[in-house]
């Protein structure tokens, strides 16, 4: 895959490199790319930092559809990150505690430099990470609620259990302070949010919209991804 070299490349230029990752079906080709350059060409991974988008609340960390374990699972022990340098909101944190760690999830961020390289998929509503539409520009990392067809699309994966209702995200504006975005969209799907996305206004109701004024954003999509785009 084109990305994983081109964020070996980086990352052999700058070890420490900061990363912004997402979850879900879209970068498993990402990552599995990642995790055999690691075996096939000794690939070393260990001093990149990273800062995941979002993680269901409550969750612990250690259940079947926690982020933490996907992340885990795909990427960071096949590939050999640093655990210390990979950071994921907690869904384990308690009530009385989220604010707390969402302020100190934003200060971890702030202090590394910022996200150089933020990863993205698009959700089927145009969200990006949980923020969902009606998600403001101006959001931070922040407890929000799911929206119905988020919750939906998840929950044959949390069958017999109830989809969690809320999540931790980094907010439109952490996201959108990244030096660069990196948007994924693969499948027929997600046609009409990238087209919304891309060529629609900006606006809350398309989340994934807000990348408009962003100066440095790149998109890898598949030809039914970009089947929605007037001018291709």
């Amino acid at each position: 895959m084109a990305l994983a070299a081109d964020l070996r490349a980086r990352v052999q230029a700058n070890p420490e490199l900061v990363l912004g990752l997402p979850t879900g079906s879209t970068p498993k080709a990402l990552y599995a790319e990642m995790v055999r350059l690691h075996d096939a060409d000794g690939m070393n991974w260990s001093r990149t930092r990273s800062f995941n988008l979002d993680e269901y609340w409550p969750m612990a960390s250690n259940h079947p559809q926690s982020f933490a374990r996907f992340m885990r699972e795909h990427l960071f022990e096949p590939a050999d990150l640093d655990p210390s340098r990979t950071h994921i909101p907690s869904g384990d944190v308690s009530p009385e505690s989220v604010a707390l760690h969402c302020a100190a999830y934003e200060a971890a961020i702030a202090s590394c430099g910022g996200i150089e390289i933020q990863i993205l998929g698009i959700g089927l509503n145009g969200h990006l990470g949980f923020n969902e539409p009606g998600a403001e520009r101006d959001t931070r990392t922040d407890l929000v609620e799911l929206a119905a067809s988020t919750r939906e699309r998840a929950a044959a994966a949390f069958s017999p259990e109830a989809v969690p209702e809320r999540g931790i995200t980094m907010g439109l504006a952490t996201i959108l302070e990244a030096k660069e975005i990196v948007m994924l969209a693969f499948g027929a799907e997600k046609a009409e949010p990238v087209a919304a996305a891309i060529e629609g206004p900006v606006c809350a109701e398309c989340p994934a919209s807000f990348l408009q004024e962003h100066a440095n954003v790149r998109w890898f999509l598949d030809e039914a991804a970009a089947s929605g785009l007037s001018k291709r």
